[in-house]
C-alpha cells in the first residue's frame, strides 16, 4: 500500500512539473536565440486557458480521436509510477520490467498515430504516418541499447539495469558507454527535438493531428506530450545516471534525493536545449538517415558485448 501511494505521488509530481519543464525549454530556446521569449509559467497559462474552452472535434472523427488525449496522458502516468526517480528501485515493481515499459510507450504512440487517421483529414494523416515512421526509426535504437544493458545486468527489470550501471563493471565499460550514447540519441528523438521536430511549426512535421484538437482535449494532449518528454528523459536518467538516489529512508535523504533528481532533470533539459538550438532544420526524409548513427552506436554496443 505504501509503495502504491509513493508511486502515485511520484507520477502526480511529474505530471504537475511537466509544463514547468516545457516552459524551461522555451525559456532556454529564447535565450539561446538572444530574445526575451515567454515566461517560465506561460505553459501553465496556456493549458488552463484551453481547459476552460469548448472542445470541438471534426465531424468525421470517432471515439479514437476523442479518447487519445486521455490514453496518452494515462499511459505516461502509468510509466511514471514505475521509474526510479528518488530511489534505485521502481515504486511499482510489477511495471518496472523493461519490456512492459517499451510496450506502454508503443501503446501511446499507436493511439497518437491512429488519432490522426480517425479525423479523415489528409493533413493529419500525413502527420500520423510521420509519427509512425519516427517510431519505426527510434524504437529499435532504444530497444537494442537497453537490451544490451539488460544483458550486462542479467535481467530486464529496471532495478537490475540501475544496479548494473551504478557499479559500472570494468569489463563492460565500453559496452555501457556505447549503450548510453545510443539511448541518449533515442531519448533526444523521442522528446521531439530538432531536427526531428520543430517547436515553432510542429504541425508541419510529425504532430499534424494537433491541428484538429481544441479546447480541453487539446490541453490534455499538450499536457500528455509534456509529460511524455519528462518521462522519457527520466527513464534515461534513471537507468544511466542513477547516482544520488535515496538508498535508505530519512528526511534528509529524501530532501537530498528530491533536489538531486530536479537538478539532473534541469541539467538534462538544458543540455538537450543546447544541442537542439545548435542544429539547423532538415527535411523530414533526412531524419531517417540520421537515425542510422544511433542504431550504429547500439549495434557497436552489442558487438562489444559479444566480444567481452
Amino acid at each position: 500500500m505504501n509503495t502504491l501511494i509513493f508511486a502515485l505521488v511520484q507520477a502526480l509530481a511529474l505530471f504537475a512539473l511537466a509544463p514547468l519543464f516545457t516552459g524551461l525549454t522555451r525559456v532556454a530556446r529564447a535565450r539561446l536565440h538572444c530574445r526575451r521569449g515567454p515566461g517560465l509559467l506561460q505553459e501553465y497559462r496556456d493549458l488552463f486557458k484551453l481547459l476552460g474552452r469548448q472542445n470541438v472535434a471534426p465531424a468525421d472523427s470517432g471515439w479514437v480521436f476523442r479518447l487519445t488525449p486521455y490514453v496518452l496522458t494515462g499511459v505516461m502516468l502509468v510509466i511514471a509510477c514505475a521509474l526510479p526517480l528518488l530511489t534505485p528501485h521502481a515504486p511499482l515493481a510489477g511495471l518496472g520490467d523493461l519490456i512492459t515499459l517499451l510496450y506502454l510507450f508503443a501503446v501511446a504512440r499507436f493511439f497518437f498515430a491512429i488519432a490522426g487517421l480517425d479525423t479523415a483529414s489528409p493533413f493529419t494523416g500525413i502527420g500520423a504516418s510521420r509519427e509512425a515512421l519516427l517510431g519505426v526509426l527510434v524504437e529499435p535504437i532504444l530497444l537494442l541499447g537497453l537490451w544490451v544493458v539488460a544483458q550486462v545486468a542479467g535481467a530486464t527489470h529496471i532495478d537490475a539495469l540501475n544496479a548494473a550501471v551504478r557499479v559500472w563493471p570494468a569489463g563492460h565499460g565500453l559496452t555501457l558507454t556505447l549503450a548510453l550514447l545510443a539511448c541518449a540519441f533515442a531519448t533526444f528523438i523521442e522528446m521531439g527535438k530538432l531536427p526531428f521536430d520543430l517547436a515553432e511549426a510542429e504541425q508541419e512535421l510529425q504532430e499534424g493531428l494537433l491541428s484538429e484538437y481544441s479546447g480541453s482535449g487539446f490541453a490534455v494532449l499538450k499536457w500528455g506530450i509534456s509529460l511524455k518528454q519528462l518521462v522519457v528523459l527520466q527513464l534515461f536518467i534513471g537507468v544511466f545516471i542513477p547516482w544520488g538516489q535515496m538508498t535508505h529512508f530519512s528526511a534528509g535523504a529524501l530532501i537530498l534525493a528530491i533536489v538531486l533528481a530536479l537538478v539532473k532533470l534541469i541539467f538534462g533539459i538544458l543540455i538537450i536545449s543546447l544541442f537542439e538550438n545548435s542544429m539547423a532544420r532538415l527535411r523530414f526524409l533526412a531524419a531517417s538517415r540520421m537515425t542510422w548513427a544511433g542504431f550504429g552506436l547500439a549495434f557497436l554496443a552489442f558487438v562489444t558485448l559479444l566480444a567481452a
